[in-house]
């Protein structure tokens, strides 16, 4: 009998998971993936009049959604609870005029999209994924999911003392993938990459990702495993919308927000330092009629849970670790404590994580960082900061964070998820 597998159930959240991931290569994708599971809900349009509100409802805004779920009964100044998790990974991204090479090799001009791992982009099959954007601004989900670049690794021979002296990469150098033979041709990559949309002309503009075409798999002898790419952040994306379509509010409104852009520090149209939370909280109230107070009151009351991976404890690096927060793989979520305000937790807000844990039946953590260490942030502290809501970082603790291909314990995603669950019913 199998680690994972024992219990069907378990079975049947890790295999959905693993469908979510394989089909959410970029942020665009993530939250196509993300619409495809709510069960019931009806879209609204930004830029039209909210003349009434369904009870379940989502807003799209390029790579971010924002959805909710009603209680049968509220007033324009019900507070919320709120899932908060990011659909953009740190990857590299096709330039705007990426048709370059050299020396017979055609390649790709990138960018380098947030803290990435260089080395593990070195020799994968990197497929390309995201969206093409026309002149008159139309928009066309694009997914090659077959190998199309490598970015290859200089051989040792060429390179004697790299084992021991240790790999440099410089980002604008080595990091530039081959995707075939010959001499290089302005606008080859936009003639193809049209091609590959089914598009009659070529795009004028896009944001593309690439990314290693391994799927996402159970691992272990034991199969207690799960590495994928994007685990940070989408394995949340996956447990708050899972949550939000089990969630049964009663005296709150239930609601997620996918922000893109946390891997870059939030500050966009669509990022956390943005306005679009706000912007659907302020509607929510105001088209149900909420006074010139409501909204603060609603906020006063709300209490938000800022989904994001954290660090497991690494088996060859335990001095890399604070000794008494060590969180184990398969141990549950971590709540994520930082007393200079990296992370938004408080006493409070892990009392009250604490509390949804424990009536979903899963076992918890702590994670906080050694002195001496850097200590990295999410959307908690921004989302807390802008709207004055009461927050707890929380995640699902895994290795090889910013890889291009991560690592996590197979039963977490599920400990997550009920763990959401419960926060919002």
């Amino acid at each position: 009998m199998t680690h994972v597998t024992s219990h069907p159930e378990s079975a049947a959240e890790i295999a959905d998971l693993i469908s979510f991931l394989d089909a959410s290569p970029s942020p665009w994708h993530a939250v196509q993936s993300s619409v495809a599971r709510l069960d019931g809900f009806t879209q609204l349009d930004e830029t039209a009049a909210w003349n009434g509100i369904p009870s379940h409802g989502y807003v799209i805004r390029g790579g971010a959604i924002v959805a909710w779920k009603l209680p049968s009964e509220s007033s324009a100044a019900t507070p919320f609870r709120i899932a908060g998790a990011h659909t953009d990974s740190p990857c590299l991204r096709v330039k705007p005029q990426p048709d370059t090479g050299s020396a017979g090799w055609k390649q790709l001009g990138v960018e380098v999209y947030g803290g990435i791992l260089n080395n593990t982009w070195l020799d994968r099959d990197l497929g390309v994924a995201g969206r093409l954007v026309a002149r008159d601004g139309s928009t066309t989900l694009v997914d090659v999911r077959r190998p199309v670049a490598r970015v290859p690794q200089l051989a040792v021979h060429l390179d004697r003392n790299v084992n021991e002296g240790g790999l440099v990469l410089d980002r604008q150098q080595h990091l530039t993938p081959v995707w075939g033979v010959g001499t290089t041709s302005p606008g080859e990559f936009s003639r193809w990459i049209g091609g590959e949309a089914g598009l009659d002309t070529p795009p004028t503009w896009w944001e593309l990702c690439l990314y290693d075409t391994q799927g996402a798999a159970v691992i272990g002898a034991d199969q207690s495993l799960l590495a994928s790419g994007r685990l940070d952040n989408q394995l949340s994306c996956w447990a708050a919308v899972r949550a939000l379509n089990a969630a049964q509010p009663i005296d709150h409104i239930a609601m997620i927000v996918l922000n893109d852009h946390e891997e870059v520090g939030s500050s966009s149209a669509t990022g956390a330092a943005g306005p679009l939370l706000e912007s659907v909280l302020g509607r929510l109230v105001s088209t149900r009629g909420g006074a010139n107070d409501d909204l603060p009151r609603a906020l006063a009351g709300s209490l938000c849970i800022s989904a994001d991976n954290a660090h497991a404890v690494h088996p060859n690096y335990l001095e890399r670790h604070e000794p008494g927060h060590r969180p184990v793989v398969n141990g549950g979520p971590a709540l994520k404590i930082n007393a200079n305000q990296r992370y938004a937790t408080s006493a409070e807000t892990a009392a009250a994580f604490q509390v949804a844990c424990e009536d979903a039946g899963v076992p918890w953590q702590v994670f906080v960082s050694r002195n001496n260490m850097p200590c990295g942030s999410t959307i908690g502290p921004i989302t807390s900061t802008r709207l004055g809501i009461a927050t707890a970082d929380v995640g699902v603790p895994q290795l090889s964070m910013h890889s291009s291909r991560e690592l996590c314990g197979g039963d977490d995603p599920g400990h997550l998820a009920a763990a959401l669950t419960s926060f919002f019913s």
